[in-house]
């Protein structure tokens, strides 16, 4: 059986996360979407609610788990028994840092093989932060993540007082 992991920060996952997915998805027996919790970073969504939004947009996707871990995306692939880490690209910007953590995952667990997945092309733009800044200004974010996400975004930016103004669509 083939496994993969698709570690991330998913906040919010977007539709060209679930671009990847979908595609790894076909490639391998299991797919395991994973949350990181970084401490480092100051996320709009907790891990709970990020691992919450993508059980619902995957729930077609019958081989694909979620979940989420903290540490070492190395660590987690080898007591997960995954031997495979996927990674999109966006932009040749994104391949420089990609290969040099593919180098590390690759040094730190020799087993560990990362796949690289090109987005398509019309989700090439698109970003976590694109459709959280977007959303705060009030913009439609409909064309750049499903309406449950979209929902959950305004819904968190006016919990939390972060929308510079009303929505405008």
């Amino acid at each position: 059986m083939s496994n993969a992991v698709y570690p991330g920060s998913f906040d919010p996952v977007t539709k060209g996360h679930l671009d990847i997915i979908r595609r790894a998805a076909k490639m391998f027996d299991r797919l395991t979407v994973s949350v990181l919790n970084n401490s480092d970073k100051s996320p709009l969504f907790s891990a709970d609610e990020r691992v919450n939004m993508l059980r619902v947009i995957c729930r077609d996707i019958p081989n694909v788990e979620i979940d989420s871990f903290s540490g070492l995306t190395a660590d987690y692939a080898k007591q997960t028994g995954t031997d495979v880490i996927i990674r999109g690209l966006r932009a040749v910007t994104d391949f420089e840092y990609e290969l040099q953590m593919a180098q590390t995952n690759r040094k730190i667990l020799p087993s560990l093989d990362t796949v690289f997945l090109t987005t398509s092309l019309e989700y090439a733009y698109l970003s976590s932060s694109i459709v959280r800044e977007v959303a705060s200004y009030g913009g439609d974010i409909s064309e750049f993540v499903t309406p449950e996400v979209a929902e959950a975004v305004y819904k968190k930016l006016e919990d939390c007082q972060l929308v510079n103004s009303k929505r405008k669509y």
